[in-house]
This record gives structure tokens, C-alpha cells and sequence, in this order.
């Protein structure tokens, strides 16, 4: 149970937060959830003042400013969330700036010291007492380790993850209401509270953020073109972070870097590698992407900065969105259909039919286009209006790679005018074409899967036989009123033998082409499998013209 303290407190933010809303025109979405009761007020104080409103969405995002640093992350989460609000929200959600006035130094350097558990004098050399960065969670200051290093400080601002947790709280709360009406069958807001809770605590755990910058650096090992700046372990906390300080020029200051000399082609082409690789290859991205993250380094590297907020894609992930690239290059509405399947994305809410003529029509409208004409942000956001029209849920962290890939193309069509992201993806794409088809399994994999099918196959006649024996007995709720004959039964008994001789077969089959890449290396082994391979295929055969003749 939570401290008295705490639960006061916590009322009294939850009053504000209400206050505000109400103030910007949201009190009869509030008054909707009931939230007067919880907090013992009256209708009235819901009330949107009598002065007219500017739009909704602009009051949203002023609300959002005024609440402070947990509702500008909140909005700047949402304005990747096309599934979720309309698009006028969207736009004024991106406007969103994570930019508040500094903390006097004197606090912050009470933290740095704390941090440190010494004085300054002992760390650095000499460190600048106004922040070159300040943002609603943290601020950056400029220094010199003692040995003359240029490092960047990055510290907390006091008590922020207090405040943090606070409004995360009024959030879940917010959201657990909004759960139990129709928007909450729709679209889940407990989940994406959830979901923003968890990243957010993440952020503020700089200790994460310094792991998750040694993944990056080994991601990029082999790619001489992308610098990760050094993070010295020893003065690194949960609230402090050193790191080497990187000098260069921002990636969408197109005019910058032609004044400087740099060739504009080879930084789309360079930036491009490195954001696709991080999303298709090692499914391990950016999840706050924005160009200030990306410098242009004097000498001629990119460096990367800014490794708090991570999107992580399993295999899964990576290949759907491969074939989803498949897909929208061959304009195959089919096949998009059969990608969101695959997703899991379809909702009870989804209207199939309508879902399919609507992509349809959108498929229809890029026909006759070549691929550089066909803007990936372009379809992205007819894409995620036909998610949020038809009711598809996708993952959130696909929204995050949408965000990713629209931002990459915004920028590289800046630097060049001849730039086609469909292109520049096509290498990583084909290569994870060839993972979904021919996965490279290790022996241990292998055995593993052919263990779930000897499971599978084990135990498959007695869960068959228990299931006919509840359907003899009348335990078997169905829609239809059918007598349990011996007729029908017997009719029942041959259907399930043909399909136990279909699974059976299937799991030859699938077994088989599991085993292929870890038999390679023995002598025979390919043969063998092989000639079981075909054994398999001829059972097959065999089973389908039976299932014929009997239909017949």
C-alpha cells in the first residue's frame, strides 16, 4: 500500500491534470470516464470555458505543454500513432518541443556530485555552467576530463523521476477507465500506457542508455563510416552519463554541409545504410529519431548520438516487414491482406471485406508509378488511415519504424533530389527474403523443433479421442443440432485419421527441410535426407488421392 504522503500528493496532481484538460476543452471526455467521481467534483468543474476554443488538436498539444515533462514525452509518442488520432493531431503532436528552461546550476551540480560521490574538481578539468542542451528530463553540459578529454555531461534534473512516476500513475488510471468503453475495445490504452510507462523509465535509467550505445557500437563494428562516441563506465550512474563530446554538423542542414564541402549523395547513401541496417538487419533502432541525433563529423563520418528511447524487432518483426516491402512494390493487395494476417493485426472490429476494397483502392491510386515516383511516406500514411478507419492493431514498435523510415526519407530527399528509399532498401530486403525462406537453423534449433513435433504428434490421438468422447457424451457445446450416430461418428473417426495422416505427413515434410542445413556437412546426410524428403512427398501424394476418390 502506498504511503498516505504519497496518495495525497498523488490526488493533488490528479487534480491538476484534470483542471488542465478541462481548461483546454477536454471535460466531457473526462465527465465520459467518470473521472468527478473518483476525484469528488462536480460536472461544472469539467466545463470547457466560455471564451471559443482554438481546435481540438491545438489544445491538445498546448494542454500537453503545460502539464509538463511526462505529457510532452506522452505527445511526442502519440504523434506516431496515425492508428490511434487523426492526422491534425498528429501534426500539431509532432510540434511538441522537449525544450524547458535550464535548472539553475547549482542543483544540477549538487547531482553531478552526488553522482560522482566527489567533488568536480577531481573529475574534471573545468566544466561550463551553462548547459548547452536542457530538456525536460536532463541537461548537458560541456567539459574536459583532467587529462584535457572534451566530454559531454548528461544529468537528471532533481526529483524528476519522482515527478515521472507520479504522472504515470494518473495515466494508468486514466487509461483503466478509458479500458472499460467502446474506445478501449478498440484501441487498447492500457497497453499503450503501458508501453509509454516502460520506455519512459527506461530513458531515465542512463545506465540502460550506456548499454544500449555499446549494442549500437558493436552493431557497427564492421561499418567504418558511423562513429558511437565513447562512454567512460566510471562516472556513468542511473542520473549521470559522460561521454566523448562529438563537434559537427547536423545531417538536415543541406546548406551547412554543401558550404563545408561535403558531398550531399554520399550522406543520403551513408545515413541510409546505417538507419536500414539498424531497423532490418539488427532490429535495433532509434525509437526518437530526429536529424539533431545524426552529425556530420569533419572527417567525413557520421557520428550518432542520443541512445535512450531503443525500438528492438525480432526476426518475426524483421521478415513481415520485408514482406510487407514485397508486397507494396508489387502493388499485390493479396499479399498486404496476408502480412497484416500474419501480424496478428486483425481486431474483431475489422471489416475484411471492406478492409480489402479499401487497399484496394489505395493500391490503385500508385499503379502506373515508378518506384521513385511511389513516396514511402507517402503510402505509409495512407497505410496507417486505412489502421486506424478499419480497426487493425499493429505492434507499436512497427509505428516507431514507420516514424524511422518517413524521417530518413524526408532528409534524404533534401541531400538528394534522386533518392528512392524503396532502392536503398532492396539489398537488406532480399536478404531477409531469403531468411524467411531458407532460415539458417543450428543442429540445436533443429532438434528443437522436431522435439515439439514428436510432442504434437504423441499426444494428438489422445486429445483426439478425449474430444470424441466428449462430443459422444453431449460435452461438446456446437451450433448446430447434430444426432451422434454410429454413422456420424464413424464418418468423424475417418475425417480425423486423414487428418492425423495430414499432420503426419506435414511434420515429415517440415522436419525434413529443418534438417537439410545442419546435414549438409555430413557424409550422406543430404543424400538421406533427400531420399526421405521424397518418401515424404510420394505419403503425400498418396493421401490427396485418397481424400479425392473418397469425395468423389
Amino acid at each position: 500500500m502506498r504511503p498516505i504522503t504519497r496518495r495525497v500528493r498523488s490526488l493533488q496532481r490528479y487534480r491538476q491534470v484534470v483542471s488542465v484538460l478541462a481548461r483546454h476543452g477536454f471535460g466531457g471526455a473526462l465527465e465520459y470516464l467518470s473521472v468527478h467521481r473518483r476525484l469528488s467534483l462536480s460536472k461544472g468543474e469539467l466545463r470547457p470555458p466560455e471564451e471559443p476554443l482554438e481546435s481540438p488538436a491545438q489544445h491538445l498539444r498546448a494542454a500537453m505543454e503545460e502539464l509538463g515533462p511526462t505529457f510532452i514525452k506522452l505527445g511526442q509518442i502519440l504523434s506516431t500513432r496515425s492508428d490511434l488520432l487523426p492526422e491534425p493531431f498528429i501534426e500539431e503532436l509532432r510540434k511538441l518541443q522537449d525544450q524547458v528552461p535550464p535548472e539553475p546550476w547549482e542543483s544540477m551540480c549538487s547531482v553531478i556530485e552526488q553522482e560522482l560521490g566527489r567533488p568536480l574538481e577531481e573529475v574534471f578539468a573545468t566544466i561550463d555552467t551553462e548547459p548547452i542542451g536542457a530538456a525536460s528530463l536532463a541537461q548537458v553540459y560541456a567539459a574536459e576530463l583532467r587529462d584535457g578529454t572534451p566530454v559531454a555531461v548528461k544529468v537528471q534534473r532533481p526529483n524528476i523521476r519522482e515527478i515521472v512516476e507520479l504522472d504515470l500513475e494518473i495515466l494508468h488510471d486514466l487509461a483503466s477507465l478509458a479500458q472499460r468503453t467502446q474506445f478501449g475495445e478498440l484501441y487498447d490504452p492500457e497497453t499503450v500506457a503501458e508501453d509509454f510507462a516502460f520506455t519512459l523509465l527506461n530513458e531515465l535509467d542512463y545506465r540502460r542508455e550506456q548499454r544500449n550505445a555499446e549494442q549500437f557500437r558493436r552493431n557497427f563494428a564492421d561499418e567504418p563510416a558511423v562513429l558511437i562516441p565513447q562512454f567512460y563506465k566510471e562516472y556513468c550512474t542511473e542520473r549521470l552519463l559522460v561521454m566523448e563530446r562529438l563537434h559537427g554538423i547536423k545531417i538536415d542542414a543541406v546548406d551547412a554541409l554543401r558550404a563545408a564541402g561535403y558531398d550531399t549523395r554520399t550522406i543520403a547513401r551513408i545515413a541510409s545504410r546505417l538507419i536500414i541496417k539498424e531497423v532490418l538487419e539488427d532490429g535495433f533502432f532509434h525509437a526518437d529519431p530526429h536529424p539533431g541525433n545524426y552529425l556530420m563529423l569533419p572527417d567525413g563520418r557520421i557520428g550518432v548520438l542520443d541512445f535512450g528511447m531503443v525500438g528492438v524487432l525480432n526476426e518475426d518483426d524483421r521478415i513481415n516487414l520485408a514482406r510487407l516491402y514485397i508486397a507494396i512494390v508489387r502493388l499485390d493487395t493479396h499479399a498486404i491482406l496476408n502480412v497484416f494476417a500474419r501480424m496478428g493485426a486483425f481486431t474483431r472490429f475489422t471489416d475484411r471485406l471492406k478492409l480489402a476494397r479499401a487497399t484496394e483502392r489505395i493500391i490503385n491510386k500508385y499503379r502506373g508509378r515508378t518506384l521513385k515516383e511511389s513516396h514511402f511516406t507517402e503510402f505509409w500514411n495512407d497505410l496507417t488511415e486505412l489502421c486506424r478507419h478499419y480497426h487493425l492493431r499493429l505492434p507499436s514498435n512497427l509505428w516507431l519504424v514507420g516514424k524511422t523510415l518517413a524521417m530518413l526519407e524526408g532528409i534524404g530527399r533534401e541531400l538528394d533530389p534522386d533518392y528512392d528509399l524503396f532502392e536503398v532498401s532492396k539489398p537488406f530486403v532480399r536478404q531477409l527474403s531469403k531468411t524467411a525462406w531458407l532460415p539458417s537453423l543450428s543442429l540445436q534449433d533443429v532438434v528443437e523443433q522436431l522435439d515439439t513435433w514428436r510432442y504434437l504428434l504423441r499426444e494428438m490421438p489422445t486429445m483426439l479421442m478425449q474430444w470424441l468422447q466428449s462430443v459422444e457424451r453431449g460435452k461438446v457445446p456446437v451450433e448446430a443440432q447434430i444426432g451422434a450416430t454410429q454413422e456420424t461418428l464413424d464418418r468423424l473417426d475417418a475425417m480425423i485419421t486423414r487428418l492425423s495422416l495430414s499432420i503426419l505427413v506435414a511434420a515429415f515434410i517440415v522436419g525434413i527441410a529443418l534438417l537439410l542445413p545442419a546435414t549438409r556437412d555430413i557424409p550422406f546426410g543430404a543424400t538421406l535426407t533427400i531420399i526421405g524428403f521424397v518418401g515424404a512427398t510420394v505419403l503425400g501424394v498418396w493421401l490427396l488421392i485418397s481424400i479425392l476418390k473418397k469425395k468423389h
